[in-house]
């Protein structure tokens, strides 16, 4: 039995300590937001994102990947091509900080040790969290309304992103893709504020200052650019 353990164990250090492969980067990309205030194009870049990127490629198919992104948002009500959007004239600014842990996988194989240049489409979906301003606009005065950060609110959010990958050189991979965010929350823009507390204006609730369709949640977008280092001997396949 201790043998037996004992063979498992090194198999499986053999495993674990060879057969990784890494990749670590970054990443810098266009964003746009689509939701109760401005545009509703879905690729329509208003500002650049960027951060930094990293994946365990646990098998010729499949990877393990984890990003953290400074995401940009803004609009403004002038821009669009809605009337009624253009005559109420609300604009806002905001930043999210994403942070995402899923799975990564190759529609052909991926197998960066085998010396010719690769070359793949991917999708990409995890678990991921925001963290954005809570924002919400001003009661009117003078018919003047501004839509202000009040705070800071922790959400999750769902990245559905398509790309297309490449190694150049011998150790470099680069990429571009395009992802789009459905977000659990509504208010990104200010439309739907919660938890609100107004300075000099302590009787006024959150549903009296929320506007837009309350029905949909927010969805942002980064379409980006990557470049990633990979390192890591060949995987030894050792059988266990």
């Amino acid at each position: 039995m201790l043998k037996r353990i004992l063979l498992y164990l090194f198999a499986l250090s053999c495993f674990v300590t060879t057969a990784q492969t890494y990749e670590v980067g970054f990443t810098i990309g266009g964003t746009n937001f689509v939701g109760d205030v401005g545009r509703t194009r879905f690729v329509d870049f208003t500002d650049v994102g960027f951060g930094m990127i990293a994946k365990w490629n646990r098998s010729d198919r499949h990877s393990f990947r984890f990003t953290a992104l400074y995401i940009p948002i803004s609009d403004t009500d002038v821009s669009s091509s809605e009337s009624r959007r253009e005559f109420r004239g609300f604009k806002f600014e905001n930043s999210i900080k994403e942070f995402s842990l899923g799975l990564e996988f190759t529609f052909w194989e991926w197998d960066l040790h085998e010396g010719d240049q690769q070359l793949t489409p991917y999708l990409y979906t995890g678990v991921t969290v925001i963290n954005h301003g809570d924002l919400a606009r001003t009661p009117e005065e003078n018919r003047v309304v501004q839509i202000k950060s009040f705070g800071n609110d922790w959400n999750m959010a769902i990245p559905i992103v398509f790309g297309v990958k490449a190694s150049i050189f011998s150790k470099m991979i680069i990429g571009f893709e395009v992802g789009a965010r459905y977000a659990f929350t509504d208010n990104l823009d200010g439309s739907e504020p919660e938890n609100l507390n107004l300075p000099n204006v302590p009787n006024t609730r959150p549903l009296d200052l929320s506007f837009g369709n309350n029905n949909k949640n927010d969805w942002y977008f980064y379409n980006a650019l990557t470049l990633t280092y990979t390192f890591g001997r060949k995987p030894c396949y050792c059988k266990f």
